[in-house]
């Protein structure tokens, strides 16, 4: 699959007349063998469980991301093969970290480098795994496991009885979103038609990756911006929920909790930010602070990661209220990393239970969401996965720290990585890169990456021995 999505950007190439044709076909090649012969291997498999379900998964997307990396490597772009898999993996987990510099010049000579560098941030947007569900009746294995081990979220909403038909809606509706963002793109004549796509892939994966080096600010218009702002806002809803605008039920929207809280978490932290910037005379006038506050927030919060601005140079306050964002992510089922605005709604709904029982302690509550009663078991697993990744999110901390950066670094970098957001803060901001930390440093950052971004369980439970005990 990935060798055939090679071909793309071989495409590209031969428009722009640049020779890099030969490496896409070469790298295509490469993959497609490999890919044969995993397939191969996998060909006699009967059935498919829980943990194998797991492993495909974690495995799958670091292959992928090696396959990613070759196109770099062999074209010198990135001829170190750490970085290359650094990039290459940060473009697929949609975390939009980079260690490139001077995107512009790249971009001159390599459209369909940069073309690719966007592209694989689009497919792992709604999930490469996902995308391959159409293509699993071929190792005559079953779907569900996989569906369930990469879908962003606590829970998994399957939209028609048939997981593959439900992975198809759903590409669907994503590919429909990304043609009309590119659309408006184009109409409103600062971006040409390359730029265009390449931007709504990386919006709409919630990537940030950008053709310029200053990112979304640098092409100076207010109109591109409030655009990028509606389909970053877009791509941080339940996709589930567009499937269900599109099949005439807009009202879904409103009626779901999660958007509700999304919404009003977005309003209130740009509202904030807002107040803070205006009298603070970092922008020259009202409207410049609101568009400035509410990219940068919604970008943030839905992880994409693109820059209108240096947030780092705004006010402190503002900083912690990014970081907080940061940690949050967008919605269930998204696009988005990060915790997850549910998993967020679901931990204050039980704060404010366990509060109520203090004061009436034989009274009997229950946790709704959505008019539903929301069982302990997936509870537990919330409380669960806040636990293991704020775990993560301390050793990540540490570990950086420990390799010689300062506390802000080390925590906007952690932050960055393992919520799949791109820029951080310190050393690794919205202007800068990851390009000056080490080897070890930007290997561990792409394990937080691939942690991130598989939601913590699914790879952190490879690691249990009681994982490959025979059952």
């Amino acid at each position: 699959m990935t060798a055939g999505f090679l071909m793309l950007p071989m495409i590209v190439d031969f428009i722009y007349k640049e020779g890099d044709w030969s490496i896409f076909l070469i790298s295509a090649v490469i993959t497609a063998v490999s890919g044969g012969g995993l397939m191969l291997v996998g060909k006699g498999a009967k059935g498919l469980r829980h943990r194998e379900g797991f492993a495909i998964v974690s495995f799958g997307w670091t292959l992928i991301g090696i396959a990613g990396a070759l196109p770099f490597v062999l074209s010198g772009v990135i001829p170190s093969f750490t970085d290359a898999v650094f990039e290459s993996i940060s473009g697929f987990t949609t975390t939009g970290s980079t260690i490139m510099t001077n995107i512009e010049a790249v971009c001159e000579a390599h459209h369909g480098m940069i073309f690719w560098r966007a592209l694989i941030q689009w497919l792992g947007g709604m999930g490469i795994v996902v995308f391959a569900l159409a293509i699993l009746p071929l190792l005559g294995v079953g779907g569900m496991q996989l569906f369930r081990a990469e879908s962003p979220g606590p829970s998994t909403e399957k939209l028609t009885p048939r997981i593959k038909e439900t992975a198809r809606l759903l590409w669907v509706v994503y590919l429909l979103i990304t043609i009309a963002e590119v659309i408006m793109l184009m109409a409103v004549g600062r971006l040409g038609l390359f730029d265009s796509i390449c931007h709504s892939f990386t919006t709409m994966a919630t990537g940030g990756f950008s053709t310029l080096d200053s990112s979304v600010g640098g092409f100076g218009s207010a109109a591109v911006e409030w655009i990028i702002i509606l389909f970053m806002f877009i791509a941080g809803v339940n996709f589930s929920l567009h499937y269900l605008a599109v099949s005439g039920k807009p009202q879904r929207y409103w009626q779901d909790d999660e958007f509700r809280f999304y919404l009003k978490m977005l309003v209130v932290s740009s509202a904030l930010i807002i107040a803070v910037l205006i009298p603070s005379g970092f922008f020259s006038n009202i409207s410049d602070a609101v568009r400035g506050s509410v990219f940068q927030v919604v970008s943030i919060c839905t992880t994409t990661g693109y820059g209108s601005s240096d947030y780092m140079l705004w006010p402190p306050f503002t900083h912690a209220i990014l970081l907080f964002l940061m940690g949050i992510g967008g919605c269930a089922g998204s696009t988005g990393g990060g915790i997850k605005m549910m998993r967020v709604l679901l931990i204050l709904k039980h704060g404010h239970v366990e509060m109520k029982k203090l004061l009436h302690p034989r009274a009997v509550y229950s946790i709704w969401f959505n008019k539903r009663s929301i069982p302990q078991s997936l509870m537990t697993n919330v409380l669960g996965f806040f636990l293991l990744f704020m775990l993560v999110f301390v050793t990540g901390i540490l570990v950086l720290t420990l390799t010689g950066n300062d506390m802000v670094t080390a925590v906007g970098a952690t932050a960055a990585t393992l919520g799949n957001i791109g820029p951080g803060l310190g050393m690794v901001g919205p202007t800068c890169n990851f390009a000056f930390m080490s080897g070890g440093e930007k290997w561990f950052l792409t394990f937080l990456m691939l942690v991130g971004r598989l939601e913590i369980y699914t790879f952190l439970i490879l690691l249990l021995p009681a994982t490959w005990r025979r059952m």
